[in-house]
């Protein structure tokens, strides 16, 4: 969340900040905020006043008391004073939970370089590969996986509805290979260290990274135990040290995580929801950094190169965007999108969001660090990315591999591990 005492000493860049967000960027409510701190600050200092007034009538009570003379008049006015207080402690108590709803409600601030706008203002940054244009009709993917007995999307709509696919043969097998594959690149080449995360957490874990209260309605909840799905490994490894003091020579820290990944807004916008393009559940393998703030800028392109290796390796065509204010994240300060070149559907689809949150996530879920012996702790600065999502990645790989006769060709990078070079019915 956004730091309080950085609003009241300097709300109007902090307002001109969340205004380049748009509609939805909360600059609106700093007013409501300022407001409400000034009613706290002003009921702090009044009880403490009050407080003061009663010690020093409370040791007159005892003076008269101690000298067999009448006190009932400061009794009396203390008994005023002291419902006085408990006025102000509530009216305190209640301006402090409306701002933390506020704080949790307003997003992150943009960074300057980030481009203003909506979607269509996000900035390409560069582009790797040459998209595949197939000599042929082109198959989507949904037709590819079926034909050949890798996808069974009846299947899943009889089990849990649309949006829950199953993989099945060596569907499902090069599903696991990718993901074996991309945390031995992560955990041996990018110094990342595994985590086998929970898939439930509580709700304090989504505030800490912005999902709660803002996109309560898109998760799923079990609500007699008051635990969440997680919508990616994001939320358990961010939390992993909440209310922590890291110390002088703990960061940097980089976890990397596979875990299924659960969303109710699958096919919200209306478009994009065949096959695995928009589903409910999905893999995913995560990347999260805790930086410190002087190298998180520099990290997010360390962590975007990460990821682009992945698709590097595989020879899939794809294009970097950095993401405009209107289109950024709800916790992010930027963001890069990593899009890949599906000739089946002929579209670029995301695979990837690389992102630095500054302190935002830190401060909502209390993730500290101390610079050095001795020195005032300071908020650690967080990142993530996927590196990658699978859904769409085997999107790309179908459709891109495959072949007039109908099989499907795989990359010498997964060539080795599958066993094979090309999948057939």
């Amino acid at each position: 969340m956004l730091d309080l005492k950085e609003i009241r000493r300097n709300p109007e860049p902090i307002r001109a900040a969340l205004a380049r967000r748009g509609d939805a960027g909360g600059a609106g409510f700093l007013d409501e905020i300022l407001d409400l701190d000034t009613v706290r600050r002003d009921a702090i200092s009044r009880g403490d006043e009050l407080r003061a007034r009663r010690n020093d009538v409370s040791r007159v009570i005892g003076e008269r008391k101690r000298a067999g003379e009448p006190a009932d008049d400061l009794i009396a006015e203390m008994r005023e004073v002291g419902g006085e207080i408990g006025e102000l402690e509530a009216r305190v108590g209640e301006a402090d939970e409306r701002i933390q709803e506020l704080l949790l409600a307003t997003p992150n601030l943009p960074l300057a370089e980030v481009p203003e706008g909506d979607e269509s203002a996000n900035e390409l940054m560069r582009e790797w590969g040459e998209p595949v244009h197939h000599p042929f009709d082109a198959r989507p993917h949904w037709e590819l996986g079926e034909s050949l007995g890798l996808l069974d999307l009846q299947g899943g709509a009889r089990i849990s509805g649309s949006g829950f696919p199953v993989l099945v043969g060596e569907g499902a097998r090069l599903q696991r290979i990718l993901i074996d594959w991309m945390l031995e690149i992560h955990t041996r080449e990018h110094g990342y260290r595994e985590l086998r995360v929970p898939y439930l957490v509580k709700r304090e874990a989504l505030e800490g990274t912005g999902q709660l209260p803002k996109f309560g309605d898109e998760s799923y909840q079990t609500e007699r135990d008051d635990l969440w799905l997680i919508p990616t490994a994001e939320v358990p490894i961010t939390n992993l040290h909440r209310d922590a003091l890291l110390g002088p020579d703990d960061l940097p820290l980089r976890y990397t995580a596979y875990s299924p990944c659960f969303r109710r807004e699958a096919g919200a916008a209306g478009k994009d929801t065949r096959g695995l393009l928009r589903v409910h559940q999905f893999d995913k393998v995560e990347l999260v950094r805790y930086e410190r703030p002087e190298r998180s800028r520099e990290a997010l392109e360390e962590l975007t190169a990460e990821a682009e290796s992945i698709l590097q390796r595989l020879g899939l065509a794809y294009r970097v965007v950095r993401l405009a204010t209107g289109d950024l994240g709800f916790s992010s300060a930027m963001t890069y999108d990593l899009e890949v070149w599906a000739p089946g559907v002929e579209q670029w689809l995301e695979v990837s969001s690389c992102s630095v949150f500054t302190d935002y996530q830190a401060r909502r879920a209390n993730l500290r660090f101390r610079p050095a012996h001795g020195e005032k702790p300071e908020f650690v600065h967080t990142l993530n990315g996927s590196a990658l999502a699978l859904p769409r990645l085997m999107v790309a790989l179908w459709e891109v591999g495959q072949r007039e006769d109908g099989s499907i060709g795989l990359p010498a990078e997964l060539a080795d591990r599958f066993g094979s070079d090309h999948i057939r019915a």
